[in-house]
């Protein structure tokens, strides 16, 4: 793996890692959008309640769509 030297502690970290294990200074990668999905516990519900929101209506439709036909007919 790759390492580069922090740029406030001058020690060996990893590429990859979020802080610097020896100082805890944050990697440049760091952004608002990795934060919020690491810590905001609200970002990840948000996108999977529009999914089954979505799906059940689906469903309902369909389900009404058919009990139409079959009374119709």
């Amino acid at each position: 793996m790759e390492k580069k030297k922090c740029s406030q502690c001058k020690n060996l970290i990893l590429i990859t890692s979020p802080t610097c294990l020896y100082c805890g200074r944050p990697n440049k990668f760091i952004t608002k959008e990795y934060i919020n999905k690491k810590w905001n516990k609200d970002y990840n519900k948000n996108i999977f309640n529009g999914i089954f929101i979505n799906k059940y209506i689906l469903i309902i439709l369909i389900l009404i769509i058919t009990i139409s036909i079959i009374i119709f007919n």
